[in-house]
């Protein structure tokens, strides 16, 4: 019993840890949820936590930099309601 009790213990201890590893070159990705409602430019721009988006076509991107590659952001990250700033 005790012997089980302390495999218990250490196993519920030795598994709350998480380590990530990378090679060089891998791109991480930071956690990208935009805020509920966000408000667009005409150019669909937005710029949010030092992150760059695009709405275009009913669809969002983030990029790494204004003229950076766009990429699809996953659609649970989008925000609730998109509204266009008049221009």
């Amino acid at each position: 019993m005790r012997h089980s009790l302390m495999v218990l213990t250490s196993s519920a201890l030795l598994l709350t840890g998480c380590v990530v590893r990378t090679r060089p070159g891998d791109r991480v990705e930071a956690d990208l949820a935009l805020p509920g409602v966000v408000e667009v430019g005409p150019d669909g721009y937005f710029f949010h936590n030092g992150h760059h988006y695009f709405y275009d076509h009913d669809r969002w991107y983030h990029a790494d930099s204004r003229d950076g590659e766009r990429r699809e952001l996953p659609r649970a990250r989008w925000p609730r309601e998109t509204r266009r700033k008049p221009e």
